[in-house]
């Protein structure tokens, strides 16, 4: 196998072996990286069971994105042979590090076993089991992060079950007392394994022993583990975690997470005493005590000291307050957190909320640390701005949300021609007080500006202030600063980039023609990327045209696969990239990619949306409906949450919530879209006389604004009327309408799919 290349993955080495697959180090060579790659042996592969645990394994581990859980990129199957693709880690096994004659230090101890609790937390909090944890399956990396592996026995609630009741799974010494006994395991098994495991750190052996695994279930099931040896503070962790009622074990991991921290909390209790012994006599005895206590007292200042230095690995910027009060200059406030936000989002080893998740706190009385507590980040970016004519005040303070302390703090005095330089200040101070090791590139990647013209610049921020509120007439105007903006520097990419964005955007928001539209921003993207081939921006419009107009979802894959591996950190990227997957074939590649854009852009409304999206077009209407409720629970007015909600009902048969929820969505906004999915619901539930009439008012809506011509094919498809519906389809594809995108993935069509004229149809776009 070593020297072979397998699709567009090189073999490098074996490096591991196990009983659920043969792992090699490879080389990526489309991407350029180091991944591992984890076959299933030939002789399960042909045991459809087994074969489907190991699909499970991906697609349990792809659903998460923990930096203490090692990432899926991608599963694969050629020529007989299963594989995932997964990050290459460098480091040891924990088992390496916890051997008879080697014990982990306690707060070496103390440490991955917080570390695994918080990515056991982030799997549980999915519904992720992994029913498998041990030494073997955790990874020690060179720089001391835990990474959980080999999600390999893991169930997801809800799915499917492959594992038959009785079999007992898992490595016998870690097997929790009900995963002994064959019973059914959930996330206290988890717990238990994870007690194993602390047990083992803090002392090198297992609590349950025994020559053979007939003696480990016995002791597992019937003797008590020997606490002598586990420090104090943290006997109360173990005996709770491997308790055998699961009742009276952690019915949590946060329980647990809170009492690991509580343990390493003890250390004040022992700093108290050291003060103590100080105030004691002179004696020789208590020159002894103090001593000790001085040296105690110096242990435990280099201990916080060294946990204060540790890199910060994420950050959230909050909208810069404009001082002013005047909406006039809301664009530079905004822009400039924008810019910000996009420079500190190209560090690598740093994660970066997304813009959509960070305006959500736009004016709301919350401090830097509540909201740092939300959204699961260690440190918070805020500031101010006071613009009077050309003089630019900016304040800027990092705090740290693990006690609300400043981190780093600073007021500028400039004016606006210094406006760069302030920003690079900025970033390169941020970089600095998060202590990120930072290469050449990531260096210049941080102060790079795509233009010296103060004034385009400004053009540029209030193009993207409109581009964002997502309306025709916005985008419109929009559209009018990014050229001014070009005009003003005909090399400043990003000006192209935002006029890309506005075309390839005005035919789903207004009555622009794709014709009209598409060729201009294809040029518009292309002229950036000639300009600047490494403008994420730029790679990610271009290839969404590939998907939306152009159906070359190989051309449109590969330009967001550069987007992404220019800038990981970018939501827009992952989260159209996963539009892309969307699809029977790589549904669960389109959930994997969407979920990686949530954990970006955690309160974005549209890619919570479209995580339900996927879920429908997936055929999983119950998670669909899930999905889209908890999107509305944070903006009822969201329309197009309540739209696909309806559509999920309805293809769901649950006719009538369906029809409420689009009769909702047609109540906030006037998108045809609504109607049409009105019309369609009528038809489906045997209403002909109203969707007619929805037909009826369709048409004379054309008269006076663009109406899509799917959303005639729509409403006769649910009528039945199969030649009307394929009529008006072919008529969408000599418009090259993006909607035709969807006829791959939507339940519009089920009922057309086996018509030889809807499977040409597809093949002239290229979808079949």
């Amino acid at each position: 196998m070593v020297g072979k290349t397998i699709l567009h993955y090189k073999i490098i080495e074996k490096i591991g072996e196990g009983g659920m697959g043969v792992v090699y180090k490879a080389k990526d060579t489309k991407l350029e990286r180091t991944v591992a790659i984890k076959f299933l042996p030939r002789q399960i592969a042909v045991n459809s069971e087994e074969r489907e645990r190991f699909k499970i394994e991906a697609k349990a581990a792809a659903s998460l994105n923990h930096p203490n859980i090692a990432t899926i990129y991608a599963i694969e199957e050629v020529d007989g042979d299963t594989f995932i693709v997964m990050e290459y880690i460098k480091g040891k096994e924990l088992r390496e590090l916890t051997t008879d004659d080697r014990e982990l230090s306690i707060e070496d101890a103390t440490n991955y076993a917080t570390q695994i609790a918080e990515g056991l937390k982030a799997a549980h909090e999915e519904d992720v089991i992994h029913r498998d944890i041990k030494s073997a399956n955790i990874m020690i990396t060179d720089k001391g992060q835990v990474k959980i592996m080999d999600f390999g026995l893991a169930k997801v609630r809800g799915g499917a079950q492959v594992t038959k009741v009785g079999t007992t799974l898992g490595t016998a010494a870690y097997m929790s007392p009900e995963q002994a006994r064959g019973e059914e395991a959930d996330h206290r098994s988890d717990i238990w394994s994870f007690g194993v495991v602390l047990y083992e750190m803090l002392t090198g052996k297992f609590p349950f022993g025994g020559d053979y695994e007939q003696a480990v279930t016995y002791s597992i099931l019937n003797e008590e583990p020997e606490l002598s040896e586990i420090p104090g503070e943290l006997q109360h962790v173990v005996s709770r975690s491997l308790a055998k009622d699961q009742t009276e074990r952690y019915q949590n991991i946060d329980e647990l997470h809170s009492d690991l921290k509580s343990s390493e909390e003890s250390s004040t209790t022992r700093t108290k005493a050291a003060r103590k012994v100080l105030k004691q006599g002179s004696t020789n005895k208590t020159r002894l005590y103090l001593g000790g206590a001085i040296v105690l007292i110096i242990l435990l200042a280099m201990a916080y000291f060294l946990n204060r230095s540790q890199p910060i690995d994420s950050i959230a910027v909050l909208p810069f307050i404009n001082s002013n009060n005047d909406p006039d200059i809301e664009y530079l406030s905004d822009g400039i957190t924008e810019t910000l936000i996009t420079k500190l989002s190209q560090l690598p080893e740093l994660r970066v909320m997304a813009r959509n998740t960070v305006f959500r706190f736009k004016g709301k009385d919350m401090t830097a640390q509540q909201v740092g507590e939300e959204l699961n980040v260690r440190a918070v970016l805020t500031g101010a701005i006071v613009q009077r004519g050309n003089a630019l005040r900016l304040n800027a303070e990092l705090v740290d949300v693990s006690d609300g302390a400043q981190i780093w703090g600073e007021q500028y005095n400039r004016t606006m021609d210094d406006i760069f330089a302030v920003q690079d200040a900025i970033s390169e101070q941020i970089s600095t007080s998060l202590r990120l090791k930072l290469s050449s590139d990531d260096k210049s990647r941080l102060v790079k500006r795509h233009t010296e013209d103060t004034e385009a610049y400004q053009l540029y921020l209030k193009g993207r202030f409109y581009m964002s509120k997502r309306t025709g007439e916005a985008l419109k105007t929009a559209l009018e600063y990014f050229q001014q903006a070009k005009d003003r520097d005909p090399t400043y990419a990003l000006a192209y980039a935002g006029i890309a964005d506005c075309y390839g955007l005005l035919p789903i928001y207004s009555d622009l023609s794709e014709q009209e539209a598409i060729p201009k921003a294809k040029a518009a993207a292309l002229q950036a990327l000639q300009i600047d081939e490494q403008l994420v921006e730029a790679h990610t419009a271009l290839a969404n045209m590939y998907q939306l107009y152009d159906w070359d979802l190989e051309a449109s894959e590969k330009g967001f696969r550069r987007a992404i591996e220019l800038n990981p950190n970018y939501s827009t990227a992952h989260h159209w990239y996963a539009m892309n997957l969307s699809g029977p074939a790589r549904s669960d590649e389109a959930i994997a990619e969407m979920k990686r854009a949530l954990a970006l852009d955690p309160l974005s409304l549209i890619i919570n949306t479209d995580l339900g999206v996927v879920y429908l077009d997936t055929r999983y209407y119950d998670l669909a409906i899930q999905q889209l409720q908890k999107t509305i629970e944070m903006d009822q007015n969201f329309y197009w949450a309540h739209y696909h909600l309806g559509l999920a009902y309805i293809f769901k048969g649950e006719i009538s919530k369906g029809m409420e929820q689009l009769r909702q969505a047609a109540r906030l906004d006037d998108d045809p879209a609504m109607l049409a999915a009105m019309g369609y619901g009528y038809a489906i539930s045997g209403n002909t006389e109203e969707a007619e009439k929805a037909l009826v008012v369709l048409e004379n809506l054309s008269s006076k604004r663009v109406i899509s011509l799917y959303h005639f094919a729509t409403i006769y498809a649910g009528l039945g009327d199969r030649e009307k519906a394929l009529a008006f389809l072919q008529r969408c594809l000599e418009h090259r309408n993006w909607e035709l995108r969807s006829l791959t993935t939507d339940p519009f069509w089920d009922n057309l799919r086996d018509d030889p004229r809807f499977v040409e149809l597809l093949k002239k776009m290229g979808l079949e």
